[in-house]
């Protein structure tokens, strides 16, 4: 049965190491959230499994990471100081803020029911503004990020440049991103402080639909390909009114919570035309065309953007992956995170069976042996099925067990997450049988 309610999820991430509230010790801190020994390795498997996807299986888009501070004039051409804002309101009877935009009934406070207790809307800028140097003084202003896009559009002409790109080709970037969201929530899955993977892929005006029709399916494989079920996923085409400033087409790929989330955005494919470059070209008056030598001609190109949220696409894999099943000839059933082996945190774990006999010091032999190939553990604590609990609830694909036959004839069991198949082979034979489970 997969979880009913986010909760489940969030009390296994704390039970198992996922992910904490921020200073709990304090009491927390609102919806900022530490990821734990599982959780990080989790979020470096998915943000890995994007790299090798987006620019290491291909020839047209390279990497960068751009710095996260950033002078007022990149927003002012972006267009964040003037437009990036949500509509404020506050409760004057139990004064919370929401967002006016998010309101069910715009005339009734969903915290106390109160009717005609709103004040009048205003616009509430999202981004961190703090100061660079000794004085806080409106020359030394600067802002923390709130997207990594425009790291990448003003070191187009550098990377074009300096890797010698022809157009089309795209630029990827993965880094923090910061939001003073009014109502942030649903633990991680809206945050102040998050973790974008963008890649701004840069066509000739012309082929920019066909470029963003593409990308919109390449980016539809990816989230199958990482274990998503395809009856979760789907997408949502924005609205006339539902277009950013800069945009010419836009869609989100969605994912379906459950609960109350239901469906939500996990990643937008968009057209945005050539707004920024040209934004930046006029704000910064340096020139951000592209030199077609084989036609002799300049143009300002197009881009098509994929901007995912790595701690979104990391809680759609675990509220995925989770479920709870009885197990034939047990009282108790388990807890099983169905994490597709790419991305789970441990690939396999090994125990001895008990702690004498030489299976302990076979199976630390074993462990050192693999994990110079693999995130391994090692568990010798507590009967066997409690041991295959443990593994389970984190999503280790693999459960290798040293017995007394082990010590014997060098043989050992391999035990499946998912089928709970039990296979007897040489021990000197377990990084190629991994290997060929973990990859197929």
């Amino acid at each position: 049965m997969p979880a009913t309610d986010l909760e489940q999820i969030v009390s296994l991430c704390k039970r198992r190491g996922f992910v904490y509230q921020s200073a709990e010790i304090y009491g927390g801190f609102r919806s900022t959230y530490d990821y734990g020994p599982l959780g990080s390795l989790l979020l470096r498997n998915v943000k890995e499994a994007w790299v090798r996807s987006m620019v290491q299986q291909r020839d047209d888009v390279v990497l960068i990471d751009a710095a996260i501070l950033s002078p007022p004039q990149v927003w002012q051409a972006s267009g964040h100081l003037a437009n990036f804002s949500d509509p404020l309101v506050d409760c004057t009877e139990c004064k919370q803020r929401f967002r006016l935009d998010k309101l069910d009934d715009p005339d009734v406070c969903p915290n106390c029911d109160s009717k005609k207790s709103f004040t009048e809307a205003r616009e509430f800028n999202l981004m961190f503004k703090t100061y660079m140097g000794a004085l806080e003084e409106s020359a030394s202003i600067v802002y923390l990020r709130p997207e990594t896009a425009q790291g990448i559009f003003v070191n187009f002409l550098n990377v074009q440049q300096s890797m010698r790109q022809k157009v089309p080709f795209g630029i990827a970037q993965i880094g923090k991103a910061f939001r003073n969201e009014i109502t942030p929530g649903n633990f991680i899955f809206r945050t102040r402080e998050f973790e974008q993977m963008e890649m701004q892929f840069f066509v000739e005006p012309g082929t920019d639909m066909e470029w963003f029709e593409q990308w919109k399916q390449l980016r539809m494989e990816w989230h199958l390909a990482l274990g998503l079920s395809p009856e979760r996923l789907q997408f949502h085409q924005h609205g006339a009114g539902e277009l950013a400033h800069y945009a010419r087409a836009a869609f989100d790929v969605t994912f379906d919570f459950g609960g109350t989330l239901g469906f939500q955005e996990i990643e937008g494919v968009h057209n945005r035309g050539d707004f920024d470059l040209t934004q930046h070209q006029q704000f910064s008056s340096k020139k951000l065309e592209y030199y077609d030598q084989l036609n002799n001609k300049r143009y300002v190109p197009y881009v098509i953007e994929t901007s995912v949220g790595a701690d979104r696409v990391t809680l759609a894999a675990l509220v995925n992956a989770y479920r709870e099943e009885s197990v034939e000839g047990e009282d108790e059933g388990r807890v099983v995170l169905g994490l597709h082996p790419s991305i789970a945190p441990i690939k396999a774990a090994i125990f001895p069976l008990t702690k004498k006999d030489g299976q302990p010091e076979m199976a630390k032999g074993i462990l050192n042996d693999l994990r110079m190939a693999f995130p391994m553990d090692y568990d010798e604590s507590g009967s066997i099925g409690k041991r295959y609990r443990r593994q389970d609830e984190v999503g280790t694909p693999f459960c290798i067990t040293v017995d007394g036959q082990s010590t014997t004839d060098q043989t050992v069991t391999v035990r499946d997450r998912d089928t709970l198949a039990q296979d007897r082979i040489d021990a000197s034979q377990l990084k190629s049988y991994l290997a060929a489970k973990l990859v197929g």
